[in-house]
């Protein structure tokens, strides 16, 4: 297991995942039937400070942003899901990967009101299915991986290849290193 934390099956805490992340790992066939989910202390959600009091490397965790990409008066959403030590190219490869014009991170607002999870929670798992969701490569890489379960106050750790699999995903290299 990764980091300080104490890992249960995500299906056995349901409490500790927004709507759509449940929706999605309790359906029929579930994409990461490994999931596994920790409850953290929400205030501790933003990645340095949840790796740093939770003992959790940052390369083992990912994060997941919404962008809003505008084209013609047109705006589609997607998710990227990039490693907690890269940013996502979102001016270069996410706007071209998108055929938008321009491309920026989702205002809060919409993404959670699009997302139905919390800011700071949001995770590739139960997104929108029309969504393209764009994987960097090295997460997918990763045996494990910490991403948020939609909600604050808790974290899921799944296979990184498990990831690949989710609606909408496209794994490619999509991240820069931090700094």
């Amino acid at each position: 297991m990764i980091g300080d934390l104490d890992w249960t099956p995500a299906a056995d805490r349901p409490d500790l995942l927004a709507e759509p992340v449940r929706a999605a790992l309790a359906g029929p066939d579930p994409v990461v039937a490994e999931a596994l989910v920790a409850e953290i202390d929400p205030e501790l959600a933003d990645t340095a400070a949840f790796c740093e009091r939770y003992a959790v490397p940052p390369e083992a965790s990912a994060n997941c942003v919404v962008v809003a990409a505008k084209r013609g008066g047109l705006v589609r959403m997607a998710a990227c899901l990039v490693p907690a030590t890269h940013r996502a190219d979102v001016n270069g490869v996410v706007r071209r990967r998108l055929e938008a014009r321009k491309a920026s991170f989702a205002p809060m607002a919409e993404a959670t009101g699009a997302t139905g999870m919390e800011y700071g929670g949001i995770t590739p798992i139960g997104l929108p299915a029309d969504w393209p969701l764009l994987i960097d490569e090295l997460v997918v890489a990763r045996p494990q991986v910490v991403v948020g379960s939609g909600v604050r106050r808790s974290k899921l750790l799944v296979p990184g290849e498990a990831l690949a699999g989710l609606p909408g995903a496209e794994v490619l290299a999509l991240a820069r290193p931090a700094g």
